[in-house]
C-alpha cells in the first residue's frame, strides 16, 4: 500500500493544463455546422460523459446519434429555446468537445450565441480539466490516508510487540530460575538417594549381624541344664 502510494503520487502530471477555444466545424444533421471546440486529454467516452453532465448545468439534454443537443438553456441569466448542438469527436489519446448552433435555427441571435459558445466550451475544458485533478487529488487522500492507517497499525502492532517481549523476557528469567532451582534440586535427590542406599546396605548389615548374635543366644540357651 505505501508502495502504490508513492508511485501513484510520482505518475501524477506536474504540468498545468492550458485550455484554448478554437473555431471548429461538425457534422450535424447531415450539414457541416461552424462552433467552437476545446481539445482534451483523455477517452471520448470520458469526456463525453463529463461534457453531457455539464450541458446538463444549463438545460435539457438529449443524446441521439453522437450528438447531445441542449434545449430551453439558460446561460449567463439568458434563456433561449432555441437548440445548441455538442459533439465529441477522438482521435488518439485526444479528445474534442465542441459546441454550436444552426444560424438557420436562431435567425439575428446567432451571432451573439456563438461568443456565448466559445465561453462555455472553455469553461468546460478548464471544468473537466478541474474536476480530473480534483479525482487525483482524492485518490492521493484515500492514498495518505491509507498510509496513515497502515502507519498507526504498525505502531500499534510496535508496541504491542515491545510489551510481549517484555513478558518473554520476565518468562525466561523466571524458566531460568526455575531451571537453576531445578538442577539444584536434582542433585540434592541424587545424593540424598546415594545416602539413603548407603543407609540401606548398613542396615542390612546390621540386621544380619543382629540375627547371627540371636542365633548365637539361642544356641547359649540350649546349652542351660
Amino acid at each position: 500500500m505505501i508502495a502504490f502510494a508513492i508511485l501513484f503520487t510520482i505518475s501524477m502530471p506536474l504540468a498545468a493544463q492550458t485550455v484554448k477555444a478554437k473555431k471548429d466545424e461538425s457534422r450535424v444533421k447531415g450539414e457541416n455546422t461552424p462552433g467552437y471546440a476545446v481539445d482534451l486529454e483523455g477517452s471520448a467516452e470520458d469526456v463525453n460523459s463529463a461534457f453531457t453532465k455539464f450541458l446538463k448545468t444549463f438545460g435539457k439534454t438529449k443524446q441521439s446519434d453522437g450528438i447531445i443537443t441542449l434545449a430551453e438553456s439558460t446561460i449567463n441569466g439568458a434563456v433561449y429555446r432555441n437548440p445548441v448542438y455538442g459533439v465529441t469527436k477522438s482521435k488518439g489519446n485526444t479528445t474534442t468537445a465542441w459546441l454550436g448552433i444552426k444560424k438557420t435555427e436562431w435567425a439575428n441571435g446567432a451571432d451573439a450565441m456563438n461568443n456565448e459558445l466559445e465561453k462555455v466550451i472553455k469553461e468546460f475544458g478548464v471544468q473537466y480539466y478541474k474536476d480530473k485533478i480534483q479525482a487525483q487529488i482524492d485518490e492521493s487522500n484515500r492514498a495518505a490516508q491509507a498510509v496513515d492507517k497502515q502507519k498507526q497499525r504498525l505502531t500499534t502492532q510496535n508496541r504491542d510487540l515491545n510489551v510481549k517481549l517484555e513478558d518473554n523476557k520476565r518468562e525466561k528469567l523466571q524458566l531460568e530460575k526455575s531451571i537453576e532451582k531445578n538442577k539444584q534440586e536434582h542433585e540434592l535427590l541424587l545424593k540424598k538417594i546415594a545416602k539413603n542406599k548407603h543407609d540401606q546396605d548398613s542396615v542390612a548389615i546390621a540386621g544380619e549381624q543382629v540375627k547371627k548374635m540371636v542365633d548365637v543366644h539361642k544356641e547359649r540357651q540350649k546349652k542351660v541344664n
